[in-house]
């Protein structure tokens, strides 16, 4: 039986975290699922595997919380559970930048789906005639394993290094449309407000990140494997395990 693997992320204000850490560890192991899920006041964060039925009824379950109601998750195939086990786990972020301002749910950067980023490579600037920037805000051991093509790569060692790299860095994207990307979403989510915050007009977050953008397009402009978090460690762009 095929496993399905998921990962979905949505920044909402959560309270009452020990509570929802229980109810979600319970429900995950009722369903056998394996995999991490994160909860901070600033929302939740989600890698998990199981076969399809559990994975579904999880998903539906969890959107019955009006705080993730509509909620989508990005899936791949493998043929075993990439985890080893299951940890549900309460953070003071779900993805760590240490600037406390930057609040997603507050109002989301622009959105770039996939088909349109397909397009404006081809072109090799976007609707407006602007040169296209695509920014890679993963760590160093991620983008060695595959990025976009031309893409800026910081060689992070940690994403809190994002904002003291952009600084040093600012110049290089004055006039031009910037398009920040990640493995799923949520690095690229809060680097595009952190840089629309200092005052860069022309910023999106690549929707879905990555692996949103192998799934929905041919894959062009990208070349190598997608690290992922879990026993997998990479996806190819079939999204399938990298050999």
């Amino acid at each position: 039986m095929p496993i399905i693997n998921i990962a979905a992320y949505r920044f909402v204000s959560l309270e009452s975290l020990p509570a929802l850490r229980e109810r979600v560890l319970e429900r995950c192991a009722t369903l056998a699922l394996k995999g991490t899920v994160l909860l901070a006041p600033e929302g939740i964060n989600l890698f998990l595997a199981g076969p399809r039925e559990a994975v579904d009824a999880f998903m539906a379950w969890l959107r019955e919380d009006a705080r993730f109601a509509g909620m989508t998750a990005k899936e791949s195939r493998s043929e075993r559970a990439p985890f080893g086990r299951l940890r549900v786990r309460i953070k003071r972020e779900i993805i760590t930048m240490r600037r406390p301002t930057i609040r997603p749910e507050g109002g989301r950067a622009p959105a770039l789906d996939a088909p349109t980023l397909r397009r404006w490579l081809a072109l090799g600037h976007d609707d407006d005639g602007r040169e296209l920037v695509l920014l890679d805000t993963r760590n160093a051991y991620e983008t060695a394993l595959g990025a976009f093509d031309g893409a800026v790569d910081y060689r992070l060692a940690s994403f809190t290094g994002f904002p003291a790299a952009l600084a040093a860095d600012r110049a290089r994207y004055a006039g031009k449309t910037v398009v920040s990307y990640c493995t799923g979403g949520i690095r690229c989510e809060k680097a595009a407000l952190h840089m629309r915050e200092l005052g860069l007009p022309h910023v999106y977050q690549l929707d879905g990140g990555i692996l949103g953008y192998l799934e929905q397009t041919d894959g062009s402009g990208w070349h190598g494997d997608c690290f992922v978090f879990d026993e997998r460690v990479a996806v190819d762009k079939a999204l399938l395990p990298s050999p």
